[in-house]
């Protein structure tokens, strides 16, 4: 039985498809059944479950309101993620759990090794950096995915933002220096379902604990991603308008975004075999489905 939490995200949403189309055992939960700002019901759905491996892909993921949220901002993402590898070590049960290119600052100029130092430079990514610590802390057989830029036809994303933009604007401004890589929540499903065929042929091994980058291959910047949005729309028909590339500096957030977090996922590539595709692969059918879902 595999336990999925966060179902009803980008992320766990892709694997409770993903998994039932394969016709697997699984159970996935999302609030109120499983929150990890109430204790009790992470001991109660592990329990219930009796996993023989647990995806955690539950999170707080709002990365500005994370400034002002900080209690739930810590729970999401440090302890009880860790309260759930803590009960995945005393049943020796392996824990994969998705972690974000936000740990570090984006200075490095190159893409990223899962042994660079972390940085973070908000509290989304402080408290993510912190779980990630907490749960390698214990003994459970924890395998961390830090990951990038998901979205998906599902769920809140920036192709679901720019779409929706793109009919009330006549132009719009997106931001041209931060890179990185636009990842498919099916594409990251994917991988985690590859690792877990893995661990199901060869039982625990010592190399897959640890953390792993785990993002589509290539890369972007939000305007590089936007502009490719909209030319897979237009092939639908959508009239988009004209996209300004601007500077972060003109699109001020309350948490600095890193201006380069590309991750280089050579690391999951030698242990598990597993690579994702480059990402304008995937693009079509999800701007297709979420076109599709305007009517």
């Amino acid at each position: 039985m595999i336990l999925v939490t966060g179902a009803t995200g980008q992320l766990g949403d892709a694997l409770s498809r993903r998994l039932a189309g394969q016709g697997a055992a699984f159970i996935a939960l999302a609030r109120p059944q499983f929150d990890f700002r109430k204790p009790e019901t992470i001991t109660s759905a592990f329990a219930a479950a009796a996993p023989s491996l647990v995806i955690n892909a539950a999170a707080y993921t709002a990365v500005d309101k994370a400034e002002t949220d900080q209690e739930a901002a810590r729970a999401g993402n440090h302890t009880g993620p860790l309260a759930l590898a803590q009960l995945c070590a005393a049943a020796s049960t392996p824990f994969i759990h998705v972690s974000t290119d936000y740990v570090f600052d984006g200075t490095k100029g190159a893409p990223y090794l899962e042994s660079d130092p972390t940085c973070p430079t908000g509290v989304y990514g402080a408290t993510k950096r912190d779980g990630e610590e907490a749960i390698l802390a214990t003994s459970a057989r924890a395998i961390i995915l830090r990951t990038a830029w998901v979205y998906s036809a599902h769920g809140k994303n920036f192709a679901r933002t720019m779409l929706a933009a793109g009919r009330r604007a006549p132009e719009l401004r997106v931001v041209a220096d931060q890179r990185g890589t636009p990842t498919a929540a099916a594409d990251l499903a994917d991988a985690i379902l590859a690792i877990a065929a893995r661990l199901a042929a060869t039982g625990w091994r010592p190399e897959y604990r640890g953390i792993f980058h785990a993002t589509s291959q290539g890369e972007t910047t939000w305007h590089g991603f936007a502009s490719a949005i909209f030319t897979e729309a237009a092939r639908h028909g959508y009239q988009p308008p004209p996209v300004h590339p601007i500077a972060t500096a003109d699109w001020p957030t309350p948490t600095r975004r890193p201006p380069d977090s590309r991750l280089d996922c050579g690391k999951l590539a030698e242990i598990f075999g597993v690579t994702l595709p480059e990402w304008r692969q995937t693009l079509p059918s999800i701007v297709t489905a979420l076109l599709a879902q305007e009517g």
